[in-house]
């Protein structure tokens, strides 16, 4: 366990060689939103993932939330798992940082393997966005700028509402190397996150999950999608969007 300071960044971990991270477990206490994740491969200066500590481990509301999927399980405790597998080949570090105006106190776990690294490998991205309130009607960026091989694997969305309208009639757009009409073109937010009705049953899934539901439309939302068994690839270039209805 470490105690980090208002401001602090701490390092977590620091591994030399070539391997793959392949289970990260943490306990944070204090406000998740302002507890930064960071994660950087093979040296580089930018991270490779930036994001809130709750938000990534599919918790955007600051408070416990039971997620039981493949990638990603949060349990009583407010215990944080993640299972996505991070290669890396040279180096791999992993930094915390504290934002808030008190101490943060964190217990948490690295497992890793040193291992050879197949040369079509793929390096962990993540992404964090957030935009409070929607501004105008179109099209919401999950991710973009991206260039280069790979594949898109998941979509974490924690969703307020602040009205009785129905907020999930927006469609999922993916575009694939810079495709001018979007491969995928969904039916809704809450059919590509895996449901429909607008119900407001929590459900769990290895690839898909409510886990919190404050209210059939108005109130707070917290779903996922993993992009496991469906992987969308792309060769040169990827923009994923959600439809956005208000």
């Amino acid at each position: 366990s470490v105690r980090i300071e208002p401001g602090q960044t701490f390092t977590m971990a620091d591994i030399t060689g070539s391997g793959a991270i392949q289970h990260i477990w943490l306990t944070p206490t204090g406000t998740w939103r302002y507890s930064i994740l960071r994660m950087y491969w093979d040296g580089e200066e930018q991270p490779s993932v930036e994001c809130p500590a709750g938000d990534f481990f599919a918790s955007g509301w600051g408070q416990y939330a039971h997620v039981n999927s493949l990638a990603v399980c949060v349990n009583p405790g407010s215990a944080f798992n993640c299972y996505w597998q991070m290669p890396f080949r040279r180096r791999a570090r992993l930094t915390l940082q504290n934002l808030a105006d008190e101490p943060l106190y964190v217990y948490y776990q690295i497992n890793y393997t040193l291992t050879e690294v197949p040369d079509d490998a793929a390096y962990f991205h993540a992404q964090f966005r957030r935009e409070n309130p929607l501004q105008t009607k179109g099209l919401y960026t999950l991710l973009d700028g991206v260039e280069g091989k790979g594949h898109y694997v998941g979509t974490y969305m924690a969703w307020g509402t602040r009205s009785t309208g129905w907020w999930g009639e927006g469609d999922e757009k993916f575009f694939v190397d810079g495709e001018k009409f979007p491969s995928t073109f969904g039916t809704g937010s809450e059919d590509y996150f895996g449901y429909a009705w607008s119900s407001a049953k929590l459900f769990f899934h290895p690839y898909h999950n409510q886990t919190f539901n404050s209210g059939n439309c108005k109130g707070h939302i917290s779903v996922n999608r993993w992009h496991v068994a469906d992987q969308i690839p792309f060769q040169k270039s990827f923009d994923g969007n959600i439809e956005k209805y208000y």
